[in-house]
């Protein structure tokens, strides 16, 4: 395997322990919340046996938390399990726009720890690509984390996938604070050049427009 691949490797396993470590954070937040309803719960019951009258709605809001945590625990567990396939193809037909999608709900959490919102704008048209999904996966990422280090002051990055005349691509709006001082932070890197060539695309930084555009071959 060339000194390339290595690195991309090596990175993939820490992308996918950074995302891993994410969901169960995410997890362990939802699960905290029903267990905190559930010592509710239990001073409902206690107080129900020393015969006091318990409030309908009360109960009835709690139930609705309780349920609104499930639903929350199962689209985590949703987007774990897709992520976790992800890897089972190393090449198939995919939507960049259901993967922008997906991404910018997996990353959230990162994201907002760091002061930054996520925009989606769903595709006009067709963004369908023959890639590798683990691999676009990672490059959205590390477009996205360096993003949040060169957003504009509304401190949103605007996501959308699209089909023009290069090509598929992902652009990354919003980045008011690229520049091309040589001095500054360098991007794309050695990793993500690696990324973009073995998935056939380029990633295009464009300081005037504040833009990053990953651009991706149409579909075979």
């Amino acid at each position: 395997m060339d000194e390339k691949w290595d690195i991309i490797g090596n990175e993939g396993f820490k992308f996918m322990g950074k995302m891993n470590a994410s969901i169960s954070h995410e997890i362990k937040n939802v699960l905290a919340i029903i267990n905190e309803n559930a010592g509710l719960l239990e001073d409902f019951a206690l107080m129900a046996g020393k015969g006091r009258e318990l409030d309908p709605e009360r109960l009835a809001n709690l139930a609705e938390k309780v349920q609104g945590q499930v639903r929350r625990a199962d689209r985590i567990i949703k987007n774990m399990n897709t992520f976790a396939h992800s890897v089972d193809e190393t090449k198939k037909k995919v939507d960049l726009g259901e993967i922008v999608a997906f991404m910018a709900a997996l990353c959230e959490r990162l994201t907002t720890m760091k002061g930054v919102k996520l925009q989606v704008i769903p595709p006009s048209g067709s963004t369908a690509v023959t890639a590798n999904p683990f691999l676009i996966e990672h490059t959205i990422w590390r477009c996205l984390d360096f993003a949040t280090t060169v957003v504009g002051p509304e401190k949103t990055v605007v996501i959308r996938a699209r089909k023009d005349g290069q090509g598929v691509g992902i652009l990354f709006s919003q980045l008011d604070g690229l520049s091309d001082d040589a001095s500054g932070p360098q991007f794309p890197s050695d990793l993500e050049n690696g990324l973009a060539d073995a998935l056939g695309a380029q990633i295009v930084v464009n300081p005037s427009a504040g833009e990053i555009v990953l651009v991706l071959p149409e579909i075979d």
